[in-house]
């Protein structure tokens, strides 16, 4: 079905992209918004599985726990993913504005791609635009269009980083429905343009969140992950975000 011509994002009667995004921060908090988000999800552990294709073309199962303390802006926060594959078990750390990796209890550097990747689905996340003001992003409209049968508002957002991200939200519900940015891996030639989808929408602790994510890049689907449990306002110890030789340094007399 071909896509109807978008409005102007100058169009008086259409609201601006900074309207667009706070009526989604406020729905995605059940109505109440930044109030709520800030105060349910300033700290959480995820638990999910994820399916991905290989470089071999083959469908690999990952069973992953995501745990994350958020900081003022995105980088002060803490987050740590711990991956499960039939291959071995590893983490990916972000703390104290650096990544890096442990494996049986000591810490390596990841791949270019393998941090590539971690960095992308922060920066290019629903996360991203509920909290674009206290990262400072900057937003602009592109317009109201219809795509599929259904009716969304367009809107950009530029990071402090310069890395932008293309929101498609809803008009009836003012929920991300997906998400588009264009990326060069590392050591590639050529610029890949990634899509994310979000789907099956379910209240967590009176907030909304998407339980199954689909990742197409180029328009081919690469990744499909589905959230198992969420839950927000776990304790973690710091100790979970450190950097192992760190922590037995500072444990040397």
């Amino acid at each position: 079905m071909a896509s109807s011509p978008a409005a102007k994002p100058d169009d008086p009667k259409a609201p601006t992209a900074m309207q667009i995004a706070e009526t989604v921060i406020a729905l995605a908090g059940n109505g109440m918004g930044r109030a709520v988000l800030d105060q349910i999800r300033r700290n959480g552990i995820e638990h999910g599985r994820l399916t991905r294709i290989t470089d071999e073309g083959k469908a690999e199962e990952v069973r992953y726990d995501l745990r994350f303390v958020r900081g003022e802006k995105f980088e002060k926060d803490k987050v740590r993913l711990d991956s499960k594959t039939p291959r071995g078990e590893y983490a990916l750390v972000y703390g104290e504005g650096r990544i890096f990796g442990i494996i049986n209890g000591s810490p390596f550097i990841p791949r270019a791609d393998a941090m590539a990747d971690f960095i992308a689905q922060r920066a290019h996340s629903i996360d991203a635009l509920l909290r674009y003001k206290e990262n400072e992003s900057k937003l602009s409209s592109a317009g109201k269009d219809k795509q599929q049968g259904i009716d969304v508002y367009v809107i950009d957002m530029t990071d402090t980083a310069n890395r932008r991200t293309r929101y498609f939200i809803s008009v009836k519900t003012f929920r991300v429905l997906w998400l588009e940015y264009e990326e060069t891996p590392p050591d590639a030639s050529s610029t890949v343009k990634y899509t994310r989808r979000f789907y099956d929408y379910r209240p967590v602790q009176n907030t909304w969140v998407p339980y199954r994510t689909v990742l197409l890049e180029d328009g081919k689907q690469t990744r499909e992950t589905h959230i198992l449990t969420v839950t927000y306002g776990v304790k973690m110890e710091d100790s979970v975000f450190q950097n192992p030789d760190a922590q037995s340094a500072s444990g040397n007399p």
